[in-house]
Protein backbone atom coordinates (compact mmCIF):
# COMPACT_ATOMS: atom_id res chain seq x y z
CA UNK A 1 0.00 0.00 0.00
CA UNK A 2 1.02 3.67 -0.85
CA UNK A 3 2.33 5.41 2.23
CA UNK A 4 0.41 8.20 3.11
CA UNK A 5 2.26 12.09 2.44
CA UNK A 6 -0.58 14.65 2.74
CA UNK A 7 1.30 17.64 1.09
CA UNK A 8 2.22 15.43 -2.01
CA UNK A 9 -1.36 14.58 -2.62
CA UNK A 10 -3.26 18.07 -1.82
CA UNK A 11 -0.62 18.80 -4.51
CA UNK A 12 -1.71 16.22 -7.09
CA UNK A 13 -5.39 16.70 -6.07
CA UNK A 14 -4.70 20.49 -6.98
CA UNK A 15 -2.48 19.90 -10.33
CA UNK A 16 -4.72 17.37 -11.84
CA UNK A 17 -7.43 19.62 -11.30
CA UNK A 18 -5.66 22.58 -12.76
CA UNK A 19 -4.70 20.86 -15.69
CA UNK A 20 -7.98 19.18 -16.20
CA UNK A 21 -9.61 23.18 -15.95
CA UNK A 22 -7.23 24.03 -19.15
CA UNK A 23 -8.27 20.94 -20.99
CA UNK A 24 -11.78 21.47 -20.73
CA UNK A 25 -11.41 24.79 -22.08
CA UNK A 26 -9.29 22.96 -25.22
CA UNK A 27 -12.07 20.59 -25.58
CA UNK A 28 -14.91 23.22 -25.66
CA UNK A 29 -13.08 25.51 -27.89
CA UNK A 30 -12.85 22.58 -30.25
CA UNK A 31 -16.77 21.68 -30.26
CA UNK A 32 -16.46 18.75 -27.58
CA UNK A 33 -19.29 20.43 -24.94
CA UNK A 34 -20.29 17.58 -23.12
CA UNK A 35 -16.68 16.30 -22.91
CA UNK A 36 -15.81 19.77 -21.93
CA UNK A 37 -18.17 20.03 -19.39
CA UNK A 38 -17.37 16.01 -18.31
CA UNK A 39 -13.64 17.85 -17.61
CA UNK A 40 -15.25 20.78 -15.68
CA UNK A 41 -17.05 18.31 -13.28
CA UNK A 42 -13.62 16.12 -13.18
CA UNK A 43 -11.71 19.85 -11.70
CA UNK A 44 -14.44 20.58 -9.36
CA UNK A 45 -13.63 16.58 -7.78
CA UNK A 46 -10.17 17.06 -7.60
CA UNK A 47 -10.21 20.30 -5.97
CA UNK A 48 -12.39 19.30 -3.99
CA UNK A 49 -10.20 15.71 -2.89
CA UNK A 50 -7.17 18.53 -2.37
CA UNK A 51 -9.60 19.84 0.36
CA UNK A 52 -10.58 16.30 1.92
CA UNK A 53 -7.15 15.05 1.74
CA UNK A 54 -6.27 18.82 3.78
CA UNK A 55 -9.54 18.32 6.15
CA UNK A 56 -8.93 14.56 6.70
CA UNK A 57 -5.41 13.48 6.67
CA UNK A 58 -6.60 10.47 4.32
CA UNK A 59 -6.73 9.61 0.86
CA UNK A 60 -9.57 10.89 -0.79
CA UNK A 61 -12.23 8.60 -1.43
CA UNK A 62 -13.43 6.87 -5.04
CA UNK A 63 -16.45 8.73 -5.29
CA UNK A 64 -17.35 11.45 -8.24
CA UNK A 65 -20.04 12.88 -5.92
CA UNK A 66 -19.21 16.47 -5.71
CA UNK A 67 -22.08 16.93 -2.72
CA UNK A 68 -20.36 13.91 -0.53
CA UNK A 69 -17.17 15.50 -1.25
CA UNK A 70 -17.72 18.97 -0.13
CA UNK A 71 -19.76 17.86 2.83
CA UNK A 72 -16.76 15.47 3.81
CA UNK A 73 -14.40 18.25 3.41
CA UNK A 74 -15.73 20.42 6.29
CA UNK A 75 -16.19 23.54 3.49
CA UNK A 76 -18.93 25.60 3.28
CA UNK A 77 -20.30 26.47 -0.40
CA UNK A 78 -22.80 29.29 -1.23
CA UNK A 79 -25.94 28.55 -3.14
CA UNK A 80 -24.11 29.47 -6.80
CA UNK A 81 -21.76 26.75 -6.21
CA UNK A 82 -23.73 24.37 -4.83
CA UNK A 83 -26.07 25.15 -7.86
CA UNK A 84 -22.76 24.85 -10.19
CA UNK A 85 -22.20 21.05 -8.57
CA UNK A 86 -25.70 20.15 -9.05
CA UNK A 87 -25.40 21.11 -12.70
CA UNK A 88 -21.91 19.97 -13.34
CA UNK A 89 -22.59 16.62 -11.77
CA UNK A 90 -25.03 15.84 -14.64
CA UNK A 91 -22.25 15.96 -17.16
CA UNK A 92 -20.06 13.38 -15.06
CA UNK A 93 -22.14 10.36 -15.92
CA UNK A 94 -21.66 11.40 -19.90
CA UNK A 95 -18.21 10.72 -19.50
CA UNK A 96 -17.95 6.94 -17.51
CA UNK A 97 -21.28 5.77 -18.63
CA UNK A 98 -22.38 5.13 -22.91
CA UNK A 99 -26.13 4.71 -22.59
CA UNK A 100 -26.62 8.08 -20.37
CA UNK A 101 -27.66 10.86 -22.55
CA UNK A 102 -27.98 14.33 -22.22
CA UNK A 103 -28.35 17.22 -24.58
CA UNK A 104 -25.71 19.64 -24.98
CA UNK A 105 -26.64 23.14 -23.78
CA UNK A 106 -26.66 25.99 -25.59
CA UNK A 107 -23.53 28.24 -26.22
CA UNK A 108 -24.28 30.58 -23.55
CA UNK A 109 -25.13 28.25 -20.87
CA UNK A 110 -21.46 26.60 -21.69
CA UNK A 111 -19.77 29.90 -21.40
CA UNK A 112 -21.63 30.27 -17.69
CA UNK A 113 -20.75 26.65 -16.78
CA UNK A 114 -17.42 27.21 -18.04
CA UNK A 115 -16.79 30.57 -16.52
CA UNK A 116 -18.60 29.27 -13.02
CA UNK A 117 -16.21 26.53 -13.10
CA UNK A 118 -12.99 28.23 -13.40
CA UNK A 119 -14.06 31.04 -10.61
CA UNK A 120 -15.11 27.72 -8.32
CA UNK A 121 -11.81 26.19 -8.77
CA UNK A 122 -9.68 29.58 -8.22
CA UNK A 123 -11.76 29.91 -4.77
CA UNK A 124 -11.36 26.39 -3.84
CA UNK A 125 -7.84 26.67 -4.49
CA UNK A 126 -7.49 29.52 -2.52
CA UNK A 127 -9.16 27.89 0.80
CA UNK A 128 -6.04 25.28 0.63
Amino acid sequence: MTEFNKEKQIEYWKTTAISDMELAEIVIINGKILHGLFCCHLTIEKALKAHYVKSNHAFAPKTHNLEYLTAKSGITVSDEQAGLMAKLMQFQLEGRYPDYTISTPSPQKTEELLKGTKEFLKWLIEKL
